[in-house]
């Protein structure tokens, strides 16, 4: 009699066990889609097992999420870049087929060139985990000068006057080639919104650590002054100008976050 019972209670435990192990190679195939179908845990340790696995399941969830939306965000930002990079290149072309092509012209379109070129690399650097920061004390007035001289073309061009009153003394604590590439845009972007007068760099008198790129341009409407640092946002001025990604500026708030410098547009 106890050897029955034996066997009777064996065959329905096996039974059980058996339709559970069918259940879980079944979720197996299924397990990307939901971990809601997990059977009722069976004590204690597979309750704590089942949590592992919804927990898991929960990050891969949240990985997968951030890398779709990295990755639309990419797709997005090379399709307006490709779109942009095109103007200049045509420029370019229509002013090596004149028989007497402007050295001058040349050189602005071909400086525009290569700021898009540099704007893509630092898009690409910057989602990477890899990116290297070398912080150290930098002299804050060759790393702007550098910038200044690569945009001289722009200055000619558009006969602007450029103020450059930085101490050779400042330094920071930054990396340079980033920060380089932060006052790269911004130069660029007040020569783009600048027809007359002129570009000027400044440490703020009232407060020394604030450097200052100021320009003579048509401004920014107040009503768009908090959204220009958004991915893609351009603006009334950026739609009237056709040179505009809305992508620089984003950049450099980035940037200068994980720099740890701050940036203020008025």
């Amino acid at each position: 009699v106890c050897l029955f019972l034996l066997l009777v209670w064996f065959a329905v435990d096996y039974r059980r066990f058996a339709v559970r192990l069918r259940l879980l190679r079944r979720l197996e195939q299924e397990i990307t889609l939901s971990t809601e179908q997990l059977p009722e845990p069976d004590g204690a340790l597979e309750a704590q097992y089942q949590a592992l696995v919804r927990a898991l399941d929960a990050d891969r969830r949240a990985q997968l999420t951030r890398s779709q939306q990295g990755y639309q965000e990419l797709v997005e930002y090379y399709t307006v870049w490709a779109h942009q990079i095109k103007t200049p290149i045509a420029a370019m072309r229509l002013l090596l087929q004149s028989p007497a092509p402007d050295p001058g012209e040349v050189g602005v379109q071909l400086t525009r060139i290569e700021q898009y070129v540099q704007m893509a690399l630092a898009c690409q650097r910057l989602g990477s985990p890899t990116t290297d920061y070398v912080i150290r004390r930098c002299p804050l007035e060759p790393i702007a000068r550098a910038q200044v001289r690569q945009l001289a073309p722009l200055f000619v061009h558009k006969r602007l006057s450029l103020e450059f009153v930085i101490p050779t003394d400042v330094t920071v604590l930054t990396d340079e080639k980033w920060l380089g590439f932060v006052l790269g845009q911004l130069l660029m972007n007040a020569l783009q919104y600048t027809r007359e007068g002129g570009v000027r760099l400044y440490l703020e008198p009232d407060a020394p650590l604030t450097l200052v790129i100021a320009d003579s341009g048509c401004g920014i409407r107040p009503e768009d002054l908090p959204r220009v640092f958004e991915q893609g946002y351009t603006g009334l001025g950026g739609r009237q100008n056709q040179g505009s990604t809305g992508l620089g500026l984003h950049l450099c708030r980035q940037i200068t976050d994980r720099l740890g410098h701050s940036l203020r547009l008025e």
